[in-house]
């Protein structure tokens, strides 16, 4: 039986459609994300959530001439279904399949790409300045969810925004509150007259009627006094206090009340939000009853919502770092953990359970929690900052206005270092060590296995000065035992020799150390290993007896080429005769793919140091 979703092509084709048709249609999009999303993982949850304010907006509005921006971009799921891309979501978040963000170079329909958070509110006012200048009749829309209105730069846009004429509308998609308390009789009546057209154009008339702008002064201090009093009983002072108006809040899975709101707000102008209230998980019964699991739940049964785990043979890098900050923090009562919203993902809610006074989990703001962090630490305390790669280049000011420059003993875990597979270019770890490389007093390692990582933990928890950077990647370890392990304090700035050779030296960094030792095995007696797990400061001592002993230096990393450890040890080596070249991430944005894949396109794996081997020796 032919579905409606199946006769859905474009936004245009869903204005086509009876509104009482609109539900049928939700549900029909909920199936196809869960039916997907069973066997491509991917972000769920929140997709979930949001559709029928995704059906909403795009029924409402001429999009993609009106412009829809996502904040957050993994709930934007109905959002490509319904642009064209229903058959290609299938093959979500694959190599040359559909990214699983909003992606400007994917469709015409994203007006701006998004993986990280906090953006769009810039963006879209941007976008509404900039028709205004140009003389461009057209709607701006920005989807805000998932808890990234906690991020300091969206409330520097509303702010800006407030202060504004700009034509920008602000769809707040609350999904942690209750809507039982806000919706009622009176809530409903308010509702109604705040967004009656007839209302705001009686209101619009009486306004340009006054003449005395004094008298039109009071009357505007008083209404505003007036509305303070009763917008406070849904929660939009803030909103009402920055300049923008606020309507709602209003029940955002319900089709119609979403399309009716959005009906009266489309032709008001100027900058306005419309809370609306969401379930995450919406329509499929395990995502409603734990959101938070649900969120990127992995593979499952559709049917019955079983989760198909993943037995792992080995330790996750994050499990590693949560269970080694609980026995540090069982030690030293000076430990706390800090996370800007990444607890589960960091291996942090073990440590958030045994020490919840020591924990703290700042929402989505990095560059809050490294000065936060820095505020511990100025107070005694030994903060683990854990950030994602990627998310930390958000507090580089902080990390050297607040952290190095002052030199205080801030421990900065860069989880998701590297490649990072499906989630693709907006979450890769590439940069970290090019750019916190060049500031000063900084140490930046990475760890080539489990217990490695365990012991550079313990040796950062001694480090009494400066930020310390450990950088490691997503997934599985190296296999390497490190339960029960004694500690063991590293030398700062000392590199390991783990195989000595007679032409080429492999100097590598991070897990790519065992893949440089498994590449030389095929090579033996000829190829020396060495492991630089301090990419700063640099064992020079080490370099220059590399330099002297060996014919040819190879690095190897799971950074940027550019800047990373490649341009330190060539750096230290430019008045040595030795040849260099380096095997890392080249100077191009990697797509979605396998981690493993990701590897050999870049050359890292085994298989590809093995082929640059054998290419130098031959030469």
């Amino acid at each position: 039986m032919a579905k409606l979703l199946d006769s859905i092509n474009s936004p245009a084709d869903l204005r086509d459609l009876p509104l009482e048709s609109l539900p049928q249609l939700c549900a029909e999009i909920r199936e196809l994300m869960v039916e997907v999303c069973a066997h491509n993982p991917g972000h769920l949850a929140s997709s979930l959530g949001a559709v029928e304010l995704i059906v909403g907006i795009h029924y409402v509005f001429d999009t993609p001439e009106d412009k829809l921006l996502f904040d957050v971009g993994h709930q934007a799921y109905a959002h490509k279904i319904l642009t064209g891309r229903r058959d290609a979501f299938r093959d979500l978040r694959t190599r040359e399949g559909l990214s699983g963000f909003p992606n400007i170079f994917e469709s015409g329909f994203d007006a701006f790409g998004v993986g990280h958070s906090s953006t769009a509110l810039s963006a879209a006012l941007g976008y509404a300045e900039a028709a205004r200048i140009q003389g461009t009749d057209r709607h701006h829309i920005a989807l805000v969810g998932d808890g990234a209105l906690t991020g300091g730069m969206a409330f520097e846009a509303l702010n800006n925004a407030g202060g504004s004429s700009a034509d920008l509308l602000v769809v707040l998609n609350d999904n942690n509150q209750s809507i039982d308390s806000n919706i009622g009789g009176l809530h409903n009546h308010l509702l109604k007259i705040t967004t009656s057209s007839s209302y705001n154009s009686f209101k619009k008339r009486v306004w340009d009627s006054m003449r005395d702008n004094r008298f039109r002064s009071f009357i505007q201090r008083w209404l505003r006094s007036l509305k303070a009093w009763f917008v406070k009983r849904t929660g939009g002072d803030l909103f009402e206090s920055l300049g923008l108006r606020y309507f709602g809040p209003i029940d955002g899975n319900d089709i119609f009340q979403v399309v009716g709101t959005l009906r009266k707000l489309r032709d008001m102008g100027g900058p306005r939000v419309v809370h609306c209230i969401t379930k995450k998980g919406k329509g499929y019964a395990p995502a409603e009853a734990d959101p938070s699991v649900w969120h990127a739940p992995g593979k499952f049964d559709p049917a019955t919502g079983t989760r198909l785990g993943t037995s792992y043979s080995v330790s996750r890098y994050q499990d590693v770092f949560g269970a080694t900050l609980c026995e540090l923090a069982r030690a030293d009562e000076r430990v706390v953990g800090i996370t800007p919203a990444m607890a589960s993902g960091c291996g942090m809610t073990a440590f958030a359970s045994e020490f919840p006074q020591r924990f703290f989990d700042v929402g989505i703001e990095e560059e809050h929690a490294v000065t936060f962090s820095a505020g511990l630490a100025m107070a005694g305390m030994r903060p683990f900052c854990n950030i994602y790669s990627s998310f930390s280049q958000r507090a580089y000011d902080q990390i050297i206005h607040d952290v190095a420059l002052q030199k205080l003993p801030v421990v900065l875990c860069f989880d998701r270092a590297g490649l990072v597979g499906e989630d693709g270019a907006t979450h890769c770890g590439a940069f970290d060590m090019a750019a916190y490389r060049s500031v000063p007093g900084c140490i930046i390692s990475a760890p080539a296995d489990e217990l490695e990582l365990r012991n550079l933990m313990f040796t950062a928890l001694h480090h009494d000065a400066g930020p310390f950077i450990i950088r490691y990647p997503r997934g599985l370890g190296e296999g390497v035992q490190w339960k029960d392990a004694f500690f063991e304090e590293l030398s700062v700035g000392k590199a390991l020799e783990l195989r000595r050779g007679s032409c080429v030296a492999v100097v590598a960094a991070g897990p790519c150390v065992h893949r440089a030792l498994e590449a030389a095995d095929a090579f033996p007696g000829k190829v020396g290993v060495y492991d630089f797990r301090f990419v700063k400061p640099l064992d020079t001592e080490m370099l220059s007896s590399i330099a002297a002993s060996y014919k040819y230096v190879l690095t190897v990393e799971d950074g940027c080429l550019s800047g990373g450890l490649y341009g330190a040890v060539c750096e230290a080596l430019s008045e040595s005769a030795v040849p260099v070249s380096g095997l890392g991430i080249p100077d191009r944005f990697i797509a979605q793919d396998k981690q493993s894949s990701q590897r050999k396109e870049c050359g890292i794996d085994t298989e590809g140091i093995s082929r640059t081997l054998e290419s130098i020796l031959s030469r």
